[in-house]
């Protein structure tokens, strides 16, 4: 009884230590030279997405910035390309820098990104799985494809999209797969058996998606290590932080929001250029990459992968993240969700 006391207030300690809000600086994040370098973003229209794209953009990256059609109170893309080739050009660049269309609410659209990425014949050297939705604002929670809608879009589609990229990730010589994750995730609930039932986890569906994406990094770094092809490859998670973002507007403008978010995100939260420093750090730091004695690659100071940042700091993770079974138990799952097997995406990885 005392151990579960426990566990259930570190969680809380840990999920409160995501409010962080230690102004970062250039000492924080010094940048890096990326030119040559192409990195996918996933919902770098607006928010903290935004924010590191352009931070990529000054630094000489070739991007493709994947987003959907945005709703009215959303920058559109094509908004958000013309300033990051501004940012580039300023700086000296001549970067190719594009928006993509993808809707992680149809899992059609993501299979189509990829196909026409590998068509392209190029090594990936960054994805940043970074889209998400703190809660549905339809009145729907099921999307086209039978998942809950934060189910779907924060986690199913970034499997999909990471998986069907990986041999395009592993043609670059230190690639990395940056996990938006979030503090929430040390209070989610290991609930496989409601995971798409709509009674099951209603109101929880956001923090208990947070600790499976948290789980499944960890879980992936496991795999990639066991093999040769995809051992280079390093995979972190990422909690910018409480950002005042875009990220809470739907929920505003469908009058869904809870009481008191304002005045958090007002007087509490940071701005979402603070959040994207968090995604930038994790793409260029040298102590967040691979490991040289592990991956045969990278910095001397490189810790490599399957890891939770909080910020710019490595943190604990909910236990579950650390348990081998239950991340095999989450492995089998996306695989009956998504007919990962089937689709041949889980040869080279295993189950």
């Amino acid at each position: 009884m005392a151990s579960s006391i426990f566990s259930v207030l570190n969680d809380i300690f840990q999920a409160l230590r995501g409010a962080n809000t230690t102004f970062l600086t250039d000492q924080h994040v010094p940048g890096a030279e990326l030119t040559g370098k192409w990195i996918i973003i996933t919902g770098s229209n607006n928010g903290v997405g935004f924010e590191a794209a352009k931070s990529f953009a000054s630094w000489g990256a070739n991007l493709v910035l994947a987003c959907r059609e945005p709703p009215a109170w959303e920058q559109h893309p094509t908004a958000a390309v013309n300033e990051c080739k501004e940012l580039a050009t300023t700086r000296g660049h001549s970067s190719t820098i594009e928006w993509w269309p993808i809707d992680m609410a149809d899992l059609s659209t993501v299979d189509a990104f990829c196909k026409k990425w590998l068509e392209c014949d190029r090594a990936l050297d960054v994805l940043c799985n970074n889209a998400g939705i703190a809660e549905p604002t339809q009145q729907t929670r099921i999307t086209k494809d039978g998942f809950q809608m934060v189910h779907q879009v924060n986690f199913l589609s970034h499997v999909l999209l990471t998986l069907q990229l990986l041999p395009s990730l592993a043609r670059s010589a230190e690639p990395r797969v940056i996990c938006t994750t979030s503090c929430y995730h040390h209070l989610g609930q290991f609930d496989l058996e409601h995971v798409n039932d709509e009674s099951g986890s209603r109101g929880n569906d956001y923090r208990n998606n947070k600790l499976y994406f948290q789980m499944w990094v960890t879980e992936m770094q496991s795999r990639f290590l066991k093999h040769p092809e995809y051992l280079h490859i390093t995979i972190n998670g990422v909690h910018p932080g409480f950002v005042a973002s875009g990220i809470w507007d739907g929920l505003e403008n469908a009058g869904r929001a809870p009481g008191g978010l304002n005045l958090l995100l007002r007087y509490v939260a940071i701005s979402s250029q603070q959040g994207g420093l968090a995604i930038s750090h994790a793409v260029t730091s040298s102590e967040f990459g691979p490991d040289p004695k592990k991956q045969g690659v990278g910095a001397e100071n490189g810790r490599g992968g399957g890891k939770y940042i909080n910020r710019v700091w490595e943190a604990p993770m909910k236990s579950y993240c650390n348990d081998p079974e239950a991340r095999s138990r989450l492995w089998i799952k996306l695989d009956e969700q998504l007919g990962l097997q089937e689709k041949g995406l889980l040869v080279v990885l295993g189950l």
